[in-house]
């Protein structure tokens, strides 16, 4: 009492206000100019924040896109049965005897007709150079169609081969005819054929639907690089990591959220927890490489291996998020089904979890986003290998020999030929394009079946 009393005293002595409402002292001016001066250094944060992710797609985009495209040559090769089947038997065994060495000259000699038919010719550019414009991939190609087709030695096919690197580059702007001078995988001859071969629609640039499903190319021939070896190997990962991460973080989830006592034990468990959750992720594939291939001998570069290390690095963000979920239940949930005669474990499985189920899938699938980006642990566990061959169907295909989209981005930047630095942005377009539709999906759950109260 005598606090209010000597607190109406002081402000009678102190006497009116000077001043209007309606004028900003020198007091409310300093704090307005403070929140001023802050919502300024937020916008420049936010600025720059967005400048630096324009300017890193932008980089990408421009770097990346043109992988997208190839340039072909359409030639019709006459598959002459004197070289490929020399004892006119079909045979398949005898056929596959005739390496690739045997089907470049028939490359060879099917582009001289095609110049000669369309009566172009550059001075100075031999038969052997003109040749060089068709990919070292391409008498591979070739084999693999006789090989598939043997009927058809003997007959003249039309065929669409990958053009040289150095000639793809022309058309995307990294080989120029100065360049060329200074190159000597190319030359100014070649490229000017090829401008002739273009003009005469011989040569011709379309989506390159290969660079989704090829396997992986020697530094002689990056133009034959794709991603198929890539792509289904993650997708063999995220299978593993989806199948183990999710049961076991959830079932952890519930029994520390729900059941498990609250002691000096539980509280260990959940601070190592959030500590796994920090650890920088090449310690996963430390431990990977120790327990799972030295210890347990599993294959090296396998996506069972490389799901397993995933999956450790995975469940502890799905564990903190399934929890968060579950404590975003309101206790009243839980209090309203005891009271009717529910036990424990029913409370929880009838009404907490599928309330929480959006919560958990969210971060199910962002954890699932981050192992699918990951690079460190797959280079320890021998993922970094160039696989040409692709892995078989599941479940034997779990333990071959396969690569990851982030493993294949590094892979191809070490490499020196700059048409492998288009390659791995353009790997990086179609990573960020998996993780942003996986975002996506999270987002639409959340907001789909997600409960407000």
């Amino acid at each position: 009492m005598s606090d209010t009393i000597a607190s109406t005293d002081a402000a009678a002595t102190a006497g009116p206000r000077k001043g209007s409402l309606l004028v900003l002292d020198k007091r409310t001016r300093k704090r307005n100019a403070a929140e001023a001066r802050f919502r300024l250094m937020g916008q420049i944060a936010v600025t720059i924040g967005v400048l630096a992710l324009v300017g890193l797609l932008t980089s990408i985009l421009m770097n990346g896109l043109s992988s997208f495209r190839q340039t072909y040559i359409q030639v019709s090769v006459y598959l002459d049965p004197a070289k490929l089947d020399k004892n006119g038997n079909r045979n398949l065994e005898d056929i596959a005897k005739v390496t690739t060495f045997g089907y470049a000259p028939l490359l060879k000699k099917a582009l001289a007709d095609k110049m000669a038919k369309e009566g172009i010719s550059i001075e100075g550019l031999s038969e052997k150079d003109a040749a060089a414009l068709i990919s070292k991939e391409a008498p591979a190609d070739l084999r693999r169609y006789v090989l598939a087709h043997p009927t058809s030695i003997g007959k003249t096919v039309s065929f669409n081969l990958l053009a040289s690197g150095r000639i793809d580059g022309y058309y995307k702007g990294r080989v120029t005819m100065e360049s060329a001078k200074l190159d000597r995988n190319v030359s100014p001859q070649q490229l000017m054929l090829a401008d002739k071969l273009k003009a005469d629609g011989v040569l011709t640039t379309r989506f390159n639907w290969e660079f989704f499903t090829a396997p992986d190319a020697s530094d002689t021939r990056p133009e034959a690089a794709g991603l198929g070896v890539a792509i289904l190997g993650s997708a063999y990962m995220m299978l593993v990591v989806l199948v183990l991460s999710l049961p076991l973080g959830v079932a952890a989830s519930i029994y520390l959220e729900e059941f498990a006592p609250q002691n000096a034990l539980t509280d260990l468990i959940e601070v190592n927890i959030a500590n796994l959750a920090a650890v920088p992720s090449i310690v996963f594939g430390i431990l990977g490489l120790a327990v799972f291939i030295n210890f347990a001998g599993l294959p090296q570069s396998a996506p069972i291996v490389g799901g397993l290390v995933l999956t450790l690095m995975t469940l502890p963000t799905i564990i903190i998020a399934t929890r968060a979920a579950l404590k975003a239940v309101p206790p009243s949930i839980r209090d309203a089904a005891l009271g009717v005669g529910a036990s424990k474990m029913q409370s929880v499985f009838h009404h907490v979890l599928p309330l929480a189920m959006p919560g958990i899938l969210t971060g199910t699938i962002i954890g699932l986003a981050q192992a699918l980006g990951e690079t460190a642990p797959l280079l320890l566990i021998g993922m970094v290998a160039f696989v040409r061959e692709y892995p078989g169907a599941p479940p034997e295909g779990f333990f071959d020999p396969a690569s990851a989209l982030p493993v294949q981005v590094y892979n191809w930047t070490q490499r020196g030929d700059p048409a492998f630095v288009e390659r791995a942005s353009g790997a990086i377009i179609v990573l960020l394009v998996f993780l942003v539709l996986m975002n996506l999906i999270a987002i639409i759950l959340r907001r789909r079946f997600e409960r407000r109260w």
